[in-house]
């Protein structure tokens, strides 16, 4: 027997002889709730990271709002959308001043525009799966990300995404599952915050509740 062959073969006996998964651990009270208070904790604690959230009544309302938030901010009226339905199939010809394009990015793009598998209540964080319809880097490249998230999609904590996850994709899980909270920061120099260290300079969320 080689090496390998042995290595090998205590793994598969020692999968053999594991003990049943015990189950989820401990889960944070603050997490746990519903509802609009479910909403508030999220709101409050993306603000808190320095992200900014508008509201919205409908997916009808997400161009006029992504057009407003840059006019607010004195950014370009161009944006990158990510190639997904739910993303591309809004009325963006409603807004005849926004420049539309779809499709990842090489980093040239200012502004991003993506979907959220789910959001996390307990820190305010937005959970990012990769694929077709969800480049990665356009939740990196660009100095704003602007993410339309479903009040559907909203969970209390953490273990809930793992689950939602496990229940929508299966074995094939997507290749990456990006955890943002608030945009990306720095204090390595000198302590002092540097604000799009690594990613995005502004990250802007936009939950929308058609309950």
């Amino acid at each position: 027997m080689t090496a390998r062959e042995d290595i090998l073969g205590r793994i598969r006996a020692a999968r053999v002889q594991a003990k049943p998964h015990p189950g989820p651990g401990p889960v944070p009270q603050r997490g746990q709730v519903g509802g609009e208070e479910r909403k508030a904790l999220f709101t409050r604690m993306a603000l808190l990271a320095a992200a900014t959230i508008d509201r919205a009544g409908s997916r009808a309302e997400v161009p006029g709002l992504v057009k407003s938030y840059l006019g607010q901010h004195n950014l370009p009226a161009e944006v990158r959308l990510a190639p997904d339905p739910r993303i591309t199939e809004l009325d963006w010809a409603s807004q005849p001043l926004l420049s539309t394009g779809v499709g990842g990015t090489d980093g040239s793009h200012p502004v991003s525009v993506t979907g959220a598998f789910a959001g996390i209540a307990e820190t305010g964080t937005l959970a990012l799966t990769s694929g077709a319809p969800s480049p990665t880097l356009l939740n990196f490249l660009p100095e704003t990300h602007i993410a339309i998230l479903d009040a559907r999609d909203l969970a209390g904590t953490y273990e809930e995404v793992w689950a939602k996850l496990k229940a929508q994709y299966g074995d094939a899980m997507p290749r990456t599952l990006n955890l943002v909270t608030g945009p990306s920061r720095s204090a390595d120099i000198e302590q002092t915050i540097l604000m799009g260290a690594h990613g995005p300079r502004r990250l802007h969320i936009i939950l929308v509740d058609e309950s």
